[in-house]
């Protein structure tokens, strides 16, 4: 069963309601070990005032070593859906996605407004697409996190 770095924005209530929407879902597949889907924000580092540099750096360094021990991303893009019509990822997040390609781990896009473009660099990095603003959290749920054969719809990029 695989391991999950689930990168996200998680700065209002709806982000980390679209969090732990995610998570249900990939704790139900049985290609996902259900303990091992690392969330960034249950894992604040608190040894230091929030945003100094030793903050700062522990984050980065966690974060790191977690997307480089896990078997796969599941990034989650939609930043600000509930604000405008752009739909860049916030810069965390595309910044886990680019980490993640390059070792060579495996990410799945999720996005719950399939109306919005994905980011060009983001739609090349990844493995699995997933639109969840209808059955999307069932795909989510029952995906072969296995076998990781790509998973794409037709979307378009900027």
């Amino acid at each position: 069963m695989k391991s999950v770095y689930l990168a996200s924005p998680f700065f209002s209530d709806k982000q980390k309601e679209r969090i732990y929407q995610v998570k249900e879902a990939l704790a139900k597949n049985k290609t996902i070990d259900s303990e091992k889907i690392f969330i960034p924000h249950e894992h604040e580092y608190q040894e230091a005032e929030f945003g100094s540099f030793e903050w700062q750096k522990a984050t980065f360094q966690l974060d790191a070593s977690q997307i480089s021990a896990a078997d796969l991303v599941v990034a989650i893009v939609d930043y600000k859906m509930e604000e405008t019509k752009e739909n860049e990822p916030d810069s965390g997040t595309a910044f886990e996605i680019g980490f993640a390609y390059g070792t060579r781990t495996p990410v799945a896009v999720v996005q719950f407004d399939p109306e919005k473009e994905v980011n060009l660099m983001i739609a090349q990095a990844l493995t699995a697409y997933f639109d969840v603003s209808k059955d999307g959290l069932e795909q989510l749920a029952t995906y072969d996190f296995d076998k990781m054969i790509p998973k794409f719809t037709r979307r378009p990029v900027i």
